[in-house]
């Protein structure tokens, strides 16, 4: 299993993954990917065996602890140190699963949000996904403004940094 950073020649392959993890009203579009792929190819993080995309996790850095629905329509470059580290997706291929291949993309994604200072990753997911997320340390805040699909979506997240507070004399 290879883990690496998304290159332009994997848009086919993660568009195709992307359909097997979303019905078609949350799934990414192939313009949206290829958006990723061009402004946060640095938090685009791909599993790969054989030559074979098996996995992925993407996301913006984002000045909020928690996701916004604009997020799936525009992606901005993200910030050299600081932020919130948000996961838009995350996929592994059904023949794939339960191999620990989504915890592995976590937790990489996790590390290079340390290394860059990141004060949080911060997600959205469906009601069935929290127990996986809280299996990996994220703590659920509950139900999400967000209308994405028009599903119900819970707010997770995991501090990766602690906040220093002034001295109250």
């Amino acid at each position: 299993m290879i883990i690496r950073q998304v290159q332009p020649n994997d848009l086919d392959q993660l568009v195709e993954l992307e359909n097997t993890g979303f019905t078609p009203e949350e799934a990414a579009t192939p313009n949206a990917f290829l958006n990723r792929i061009n402004t946060i190819s640095d938090t685009f993080i791909i599993a790969e065996e054989n030559q074979v995309i098996v996995g992925y996790i993407n996301g913006p850095v984002v000045s909020s602890p928690f996701i916004t629905d604009d997020l799936f329509h525009i992606t901005e470059p993200n910030p050299s140190k600081g932020g919130h580290q948000s996961i838009l997706g995350i996929v592994v291929h059904p023949n794939y699963q339960n191999k620990g291949i989504a915890s592995l993309l976590l937790k990489e994604f996790e590390n290079q949000a340390k290394q860059k200072e990141r004060l949080s990753v911060t997600l959205t997911c469906k009601k069935e996904l929290i127990p996986f997320y809280e299996k990996n340390g994220y703590i659920n805040q509950g139900i999400a403004d967000s209308q994405h699909a028009g599903v119900q979506w819970f707010n997770l997240n995991k501090m990766l940094r602690v906040c220093k507070k002034e001295n109250l004399k």
